[in-house]
């Protein structure tokens, strides 16, 4: 006798949510709960190489900010090592290569400080540009969205990177790359998201 088996219906996917910063961000929803909030220290103060500014939006398809955004950041350090036992060398003390935003209830711009990432090796072959991989989350949003930040003054290294260089349209190659200013001395990193429409950054499916 062959059984039959009942499978389980699929479960409805959900978004974010309002409440994913009660979570997530504690402090910048208003809960004063911990000392220092998990994931706004990136690089951690003894971090060698140069220190920056990254800062942006996340833009919808009518090309609004999105106020309700949180973003989590992961880069090597200025050697192109990962702060991870399998991330090919040593690290500083303190260098986390880890952090967590949010963007501002009123405006939508989001920011850290950091240390600029060296080149990274390739998965299988060849050499990584610096970058910043970022993971979004937001309301309207049912599967974190993956994406990378890549730098304008590393057209050298970019034209090189095998990632970028998957993308088959030159165009959309350019959704991922931050545009460099400076303040106050400090490098500052421009680098808008676009979740849908004209100009929509890249999202990779890992």
């Amino acid at each position: 006798m062959v059984q039959k088996l009942d499978y389980l219906k699929e479960t409805p996917s959900q978004t974010a949510g309002p409440y994913v910063h009660i979570g997530l961000a504690p402090g910048a929803a208003g809960f004063d709960i911990y000392e220092q909030e998990l994931g706004w220290d990136i690089a951690g103060p003894n971090a060698a190489g140069e220190r920056i500014r990254v800062e942006g939006l996340v833009i919808d398809g009518t090309g609004s900010p999105i106020k309700d955004v949180l973003l989590e950041a992961w880069q090597a350090n200025a050697q192109g090592v990962y702060a991870h036992p399998e991330g090919g060398g040593d690290v500083e003390e303190g260098f986390r290569g880890w952090g967590r935003v949010i963007t501002d209830f009123a405006t939508g711009e989001w920011g850290f400080d950091t240390i600029k990432p060296g080149k990274t090796p390739g998965r299988n072959v060849g050499t990584q540009a610096p970058h910043i991989n970022l993971w979004v989350v937001a309301r309207g949003i049912n599967l974190g969205l993956n994406t990378r930040l890549y730098f304008e003054d590393e057209a050298e290294a970019n034209a090189k990177d095998p990632v970028l260089n998957l993308i088959e349209w030159e165009r959309r190659r350019t959704t991922l790359i931050a545009k460099r200013s400076e303040r106050d001395g400090t490098p500052v990193y421009r680098f808008e998201i676009r979740i849908q429409g004209e100009d929509e950054t890249v999202f990779f499916d890992i």
